[in-house]
């Protein structure tokens, strides 16, 4: 029997009816630019979901852990190559994306008789100033994505759209690290909640209220929230510094 393009479009179709179901449960992501560098946020059970994959690139993701970790081993691999072949100022996100991960994702995507990744990633590159942070949305299909300042990703478009609706009421300006915590956690709250709120008069934002409300249940559930700051001007080796329980509490109160 012949397989014609046809049944080529039927497979993307029920691939990404597969991808997006397994990924619908998953926790967002959030990324903001402030002014000590960039904040990576979500939340997690036990395996880490934010690294660092070379100086001034980090990552984070949703999806499978294992598809999770061979996206990162191969974005640290490719940038490692890149900064011994050329210099460290010519490994750039985007070229980890457009030449190490988008070609894998979008062969294991198109391939029919290949499974394919389960996972949406949130790539960061800091800048010497915060207007020159960029985020790339990194899609399943090896699709990817600029944004700049802040960005977001969640198990569904309708989330996504709603966190950015959430980024889009706040000012875009330089602001701090705790001002940074706060809108990334309500952000946060507003993926999760959106993520069971889809049909009528879900369009409308959670108040306060219900934002918080949402981060307690979620930590009563046994999540952990997980965020790290790749930061701009280091006094250390490494860029990304995971922030501990005790700078988050504040927040969660």
């Amino acid at each position: 029997m012949a397989y014609t393009p046809y049944d080529w479009q039927q497979t993307l179709r029920q691939k990404a009816d597969y991808v997006e179901d397994r990924l619908r449960g998953g926790s967002p992501v959030v990324g903001i630019s402030c002014d000590v560098g960039v904040l990576l946020l979500s939340t997690r059970r036990t395996q880490r979901k934010i690294f660092e994959i070379y100086d001034r690139l980090a990552f984070a993701g949703l999806g499978n852990p294992s598809d999770l970790e061979a996206v990162r081993q191969l974005a640290v691999d490719f940038a490692h190559a890149e900064g011994y072949q050329r210099s460290p100022e010519d490994v750039s996100i985007q070229r980890v994306l457009s030449f190490a991960i988008s070609p894998v994702l979008k062969r294991s995507f198109a391939d029919p008789f290949r499974t394919p990744l389960v996972l949406k990633g949130l790539f960061a590159q800091v800048g010497d100033r915060p207007e020159d942070d960029l985020f790339f949305r990194l899609n399943y299909d090896g699709e990817f994505m600029l944004h700049r300042q802040q960005a977001a990703i969640a198990g569904t478009e309708f989330a996504e759209r709603q966190m950015e609706r959430a980024f889009l009421e706040t000012k875009r300006k330089t602001i701090k690290l705790d001002a940074g915590l706060e809108r990334a956690l309500s952000a946060w709250a507003i993926g999760q909640w959106a993520l069971k709120a889809e049909g009528e008069g879900a369009e409308k934002l959670p108040t306060r209220q219900q934002i918080q409300q949402i981060l307690t249940e979620s930590l009563k559930e046994g999540m952990e929230i997980e965020a790290a700051v790749l930061e701009r001007d280091p006094s250390r080796e490494r860029r990304l510094r995971l922030l501990n329980q005790e700078e988050l509490e504040p927040f969660l109160l």
